[in-house]
């Protein structure tokens, strides 16, 4: 198809055809894949004391998942691009559900340690191959907004997840003698190896291999992809596989995604805990997961739009680096605010989830901006997997401080573990502020997407 023959609309219709085909579907593998990784956030209101777990060994728990997410993740996602992305998202989700749902047979750390890090190993590939897997039938410009709208499904995830597994919890204690935090497991786990199947079904590895779309719609996908990997050739983007780790782009890129992660997942596998010492009894399961909406709800709004507008003035890195100036001030509220404040600790919290949500949304057309081929897969699973140790480092940084605080007797840790994660944020919106545009001959310099 010559391109000067193709009208607008007739691209638009193509692309939102192929968006509404994929994301809708997409968006659900990502909701039951986050609510199996942060479920276990809410387990601990009550496994915690059944199984004697303090909070160390709980934060340790939490973020050994991360360890072995990072060590699988670069071939992971190599050997989706080798295998096809239905077969191996597939293999991902069945094998991470029945790994979740194994956690209702936990009764020691060490279990619940080794099982975490086997969970972490089961899930690795499944964001970034997802990533990857819209390169593939979005171009550069017209993949924030997608990716916005699949990623909107990490805060559906606890806006979902959150009232669900609190009435889990709350309403199915003691049923056939088990805890409400074992069939929190059980029910959250199975969806997982379901939506697997699933995918082996609805799911296309390629524009190629879609018999649902028309011969002129295949083509003109496959001629805007080629021109855009065509433009990353022209603008010094690597192609092979170690092309990427030579790029110091990538390095810097893992710096900035690993100082947001952190203070995502430090927020988001204690945000349970901080809203139940707000003020709520202990087996209030059902009211910290109403008022864990809010902020998560707020963040699934914000983080769209900010896609939207990326996408429509073409700027990254203000929209990237923006979000987590507003996690920032978030993260403030937090370390100072009283205890007991109900209303100024959620806009924290709200502040702190809409501002990581938009800037990761924002954040990935990046990188995937000069990444192509082979050096896609591993250059965007490699900022992932470097980015995602943060999900350790941000629930340990937490679970330590109040351990510490609490054996010192000197309050619960929270402000020093607010203000560290805040100073981390900003480095890494110092780091993408400041990436500029490669000039010729010089490819290694941080580039600024635009």
């Amino acid at each position: 198809m010559a391109t000067q023959t193709v009208t607008r609309e007739f691209e638009e219709a193509t692309f939102s055809k192929v968006a509404w085909r994929l994301v809708p579907f997409l968006f659900i593998c990502y909701i039951v894949a986050f609510l199996d990784r942060v479920n276990v956030g809410f387990a601990k209101l009550q496994m915690s004391g059944d199984l004697k777990f303090d909070d160390a060994i709980y934060s340790l728990g939490a973020g050994i998942f991360f360890i072995g997410y990072f060590v699988f993740e670069v071939p992971s996602n190599v050997i989706l691009e080798k295998v096809g992305a239905k077969i191996w998202i597939a293999r991902i989700m069945i094998t991470w559900g029945i790994i979740s749902a194994a956690f209702m047979f936990v009764t020691t750390p060490f279990w619940f340690y080794t099982l975490r890090f086997l969970l972490g190993v089961a899930e690795a590939g499944f964001f970034p191959g997802i990533i990857l897997y819209l390169t593939y039938w979005f171009p550069g410009d017209r993949r924030a907004k997608v990716v916005a709208l699949f990623m909107t499904a990490i805060a559906m995830a606890n806006v979902i997840g959150s009232p669900v597994s609190g009435a889990i919890m709350q309403y199915m204690d003691g049923v056939h003698g088990w805890r409400g935090w074992q069939w929190l497991f059980l029910l959250e786990g199975l969806p997982s190896v379901l939506v697997g199947v699933l995918v082996l079904v609805l799911l296309d590895d390629g524009p190629k291999k879609a018999k649902w779309l028309t011969e002129p719609e295949r083509e003109l996908i496959a001629e805007r992809i080629a021109a855009d990997n065509a433009s990353k050739g022209s603008h010094h983007g690597k192609h092979d596989l170690m092309g990427a780790f030579k790029d110091l782009r990538v390095w810097a890129f893992s710096v900035v995604y690993l100082a947001g992660v952190t203070g995502f997942y430090a927020v988001n596998f204690w945000m349970p805990t901080i809203i139940q010492e707000l003020g709520m009894k202990s087996d209030e399961f059902l009211k910290v997961g109403l008022l864990s909406m809010i902020p998560w709800g707020i963040a699934a709004v914000a983080m769209v739009l900010n896609g939207m507008h990326s996408d429509r003035t073409g700027e990254r890195r203000w929209h990237a680096a923006g979000g987590l100036l507003v996690a920032i001030v978030g993260m403030l509220i937090l370390a100072f605010v009283p205890k007991h404040e109900v209303v100024l600790s959620l806009a924290g919290l709200t502040l702190i989830t809409s501002g990581i949500l938009s800037w990761v949304a924002t954040f990935w057309s990046l990188p995937t901006a000069f990444l192509t081929g082979t050096a896609a897969a591993a250059g965007i699973a490699w900022i992932n997997s470097v980015g995602n140790l943060g999900g350790y480092f941000g629930p340990m940084l937490i679970g330590q401080l109040r351990a510490a605080a609490k054996a010192a007797g000197s309050g619960d840790g929270a402000t020093h573990a607010f203000l560290a994660l805040s100073a981390l944020a900003l480095i890494g919106a110092l780091i993408t502020v400041l990436m500029r545009p490669a000039k010729a001959g010089t490819a290694a310099v941080p580039e600024a997407a635009r």
